[in-house]
C-alpha cells in the first residue's frame, strides 16, 4: 500500500504544489455573505465547500489544510463544520491535512492520535509539535505503519516554522553542537529510515516536516539536509514568503506550499469585484470565484519559480 505522504507527493507533482489553507475565520467573509446564513459556522462551511468545488474543477491544488483552532473557537457547531469540511475534501478526491499541532505524552498522545486518525475527527495527515520530547511522536507514527488500524497515515512535525518567534527555541544552539531544529531534524531522519523498511518502494517517508519559507538563507540548507523528507511549507503569500524561497524547498523530495489568507481573503483585493465590494453586494459565488482565481495564480507563481530555479 502507498502511505498518504507518498500519495501527496505524487499529487503535488501532478496538480502543482499548492495547499489551500481552510483556516477560515468569520472575519474573512464579507457581512453580505455572513448575513445569509444562520450562523458563522454555516457560512464558513458553505464557503469552504465552494472553494473545494472550484479547486476540484480547476485541478489547481494538491491538498487542503484545515486549522482546527478557527473551528474550535466557534464551539460545537464550529467543530461540526470542521468535520464536514474534511468530509468535503475527501469527497472531492483530495488529501486533508489537519493542522492541530498536538504534542503530549503517553496515553494523552494516544488519545489525540486515536481522535484524529480513527475517531470522529478522522483525517489523513496531522501536524505535530515535538517539543515535549521525541517519545511524544510514537503514538502518532504508529498510525503511519501499514496494516494497522487506520494505517498509512502521515504526520508533519514542526521543524522550522514561519513565525518570527521561532528563533526563541528552534534556532537556539545546543551545548552538544548544532541547533534545536537540527536535533529535531536528526530524529526525523532516524524515524524515516525505519519507515524505509516498511515502505521500500516509496520515495518519501510518511513522516514529513513543517519548514517555513520566510528566510531564503535557511531554505537551501534545510532542503539539502533532509533530501528524502517531504515538507509542508507555510509562510507563502500573506506571511511574506516569496515563491522563490518556497520553490527552493520543493527540490529533492518536494513539498506542498500552504496559502490561507491569500486565498480566503482574495475577494478583498480582486479587481473584478471592486464595484460589488464598494456597494457591499458580494455574494458567496463572488468570493469563491476570487478564491479560485487566487488558487490558479498561486499555482502558476510557484511553478514558474520552480521552473526558473531548476530548469
Amino acid at each position: 500500500m502507498k502511505h498518504i505522504m507518498q500519495q501527496l507527493q505524487e499529487a503535488a507533482l501532478k496538480n502543482g504544489p499548492l495547499c489551500v489553507g481552510l483556516d477560515t475565520d468569520p472575519s474573512y467573509l464579507p457581512e453580505s455573505v455572513l448575513h445569509v446564513f444562520d450562523s458563522p459556522a454555516q457560512a464558513i462551511l458553505a464557503y469552504n465547500k465552494e472553494i473545494i468545488k472550484r479547486v476540484a474543477e480547476d485541478k489547481s491544488a494538491c491538498c487542503f489544510k484545515i486549522q482546527i483552532a478557527y473551528y474550535e473557537a466557534m464551539g460545537i457547531e464550529g467543530l461540526q463544520a470542521y468535520i464536514e469540511t474534511i468530509k468535503a475534501v475527501h469527497e472531492a478526491g483530495f488529501i486533508a491535512i489537519s493542522d492541530i499541532k498536538r504534542g503530549d505524552i503517553a496515553d494523552t498522545a494516544k488519545a489525540y492520535a486515536r481522535a484524529h486518525f480513527a475517531g470522529e475527527f478522522k483525517t489523513d495527515i496531522i501536524t505535530i509539535n515535538p517539543y515535549m520530547g521525541f517519545d511524544t511522536l510514537k503514538p502518532f507514527t504508529e498510525y503511519c505503519k501499514p496494516n494497522t488500524e487506520a494505517g498509512g497515515k502521515g504526520i508533519f512535525v514542526l521543524l522550522r516554522t514561519s513565525n518570527p518567534g521561532m528563533v526563541d527555541i528552534e534556532q537556539q544552539e545546543l551545548q552538544s553542537g548544532g541547533r534545536v531544529l537540527d536535533k529535531t531534524g536528526s530524529e526525523l531522519e532516524r524515524i524515516s529510515a525505519e519507515f524505509k523498511a516498511l515502505y521500500p518502494e516509496q520515495t518519501c517517508s510518511p513522516v514529513g516536516a513543517v519548514v517555513g519559507c520566510t528566510e531564503e538563507s535557511d531554505a537551501r540548507a534545510l532542503r539539502d539536509a533532509y533530501p528524502d523528507i517531504f515538507f509542508l511549507i507555510p509562510g507563502y503569500g500573506a506571511q511574506g514568503g516569496a515563491a522563490r524561497i518556497a520553490a527552493t524547498l520543493l527540490d529533492r523530495a518536494g513539498g506542498t506550499v500552504n496559502s490561507s489568507r491569500g486565498i480566503l481573503c482574495a475577494w478583498k483585493k480582486d479587481a473584478a469585484l471592486a464595484q460589488k465590494r464598494d456597494e457591499g453586494n458580494l455574494c458567496l459565488k463572488d468570493i469563491a470565484d476570487a478564491a479560485a482565481r487566487a488558487c490558479k495564480d498561486s499555482t502558476a507563481d510557484l511553478l514558474a519559480a520552480k521552473k526558473e530555479l531548476f530548469s
